[in-house]
């Protein structure tokens, strides 16, 4: 104890120093060797680790700026096909519609000049039995008519004998 009582912290020996500072160095040394280095490649790893997450969620940011300038690039084009489809099917409409009242004129003036065939073709019957008709009347009549100034055979022969000649002639 005696040796301790002499010892001061605010005037140390040079032995005291020399010691301190050989312990301190080796100290120094080992946990530099142990210690700091494995925590500096730590936090290097861990810096590069952080590093490239950002870079990956600054590219993966980028490709979700891309993928939605795409998204929307196809939306206007599924618009734009769309407006397309019913333009097209507007006007498919149209022409069925032209079309079907074209053919309904069409079948309807068919039909308009049909009957008028049939009218046509009726009103000549229709002429034809009336002049069939008036000529079996005119000739009923002219029948009687003659029967009754021909009554004798001597008018009869001469009647005759007058249209034979004007056939001749004819």
């Amino acid at each position: 104890m005696f040796l301790l009582a002499d010892f001061s912290v605010i005037k140390p020996d040079f032995g005291l120093i020399f010691w301190t500072t050989i312990i301190f160095g080796l100290f120094w040394f080992l946990i530099g060797k142990m210690a700091f280095r494995p925590i500096a490649e730590a936090l290097k790893s861990r810096e590069d680790d952080i590093q490239g997450a950002l870079d990956e969620a600054a590219k993966v940011k980028e490709e979700m700026k891309n993928l939605q300038s795409q998204n929307e690039q196809l939306l206007q084009e599924a618009r734009e096909e769309r407006a397309g489809m019913l333009k097209d099917a507007k006007d498919m409409k149209n022409k069925i519609v032209s079309d079907a009242k074209v053919k309904a004129k069409e079948e309807a003036s068919k039909i308009v000049e049909g009957a008028q065939r049939e009218i046509e073709n009726q009103k000549n019957v229709a002429i034809a039995e009336v002049k069939k008709e008036v000529g079996a009347m005119a000739i009923d009549i002219a029948e009687k008519i003659l029967q009754k100034n021909l009554s004798s055979d001597k008018d009869q022969v001469s009647f005759v004998k007058d249209l034979v000649g004007k056939m001749s002639n004819n």
